[in-house]
């Protein structure tokens, strides 16, 4: 099954394109330190690969009786594919981390098997 969405195109600032980043935070207002960190870290999988559309990241706070309770959630709109992520640490910021580096790798492979088209 397929399923159409409608993202809103990127912007551009001083002729550079800037990919569009959902930000959403379950239970909980995320401060702007941790939006611009989240922004600042995905930037860097549009430098990978050009055809990234856009981000949506989901932040969670799983159960408290667990130390590692903070979950973050990146899925990657490419065209023809989403890719996603889930990781789960002490911070959000370390989840974050983690995310970007499992989504890089999977950039990297999407980015071979089209040049082995």
């Amino acid at each position: 099954m397929f399923i159409s969405r409608l993202i809103p195109g990127p912007e551009k600032t001083g002729g550079k394109q800037i990919m569009n980043v959902t930000i959403s935070s379950l239970h909980f207002k995320a401060d702007y330190k941790l939006e611009d960190f989240i922004r600042e870290k995905t930037a860097k999988l549009e430098t990978l690969f050009d055809g990234v559309i856009g981000c949506d990241v989901t932040l969670k706070v799983g159960p408290a009786s667990n130390n590692e309770n903070k979950i973050a959630e990146i899925r990657v709109m490419i065209p023809g594919n989403d890719l996603f992520a889930k990781k789960q640490a002490k911070s959000f910021e370390e989840a974050i981390d983690n995310a970007v580096d499992a989504l890089k790798s999977q950039v990297k492979k999407h980015k071979e098997k089209l040049k082995g088209l």
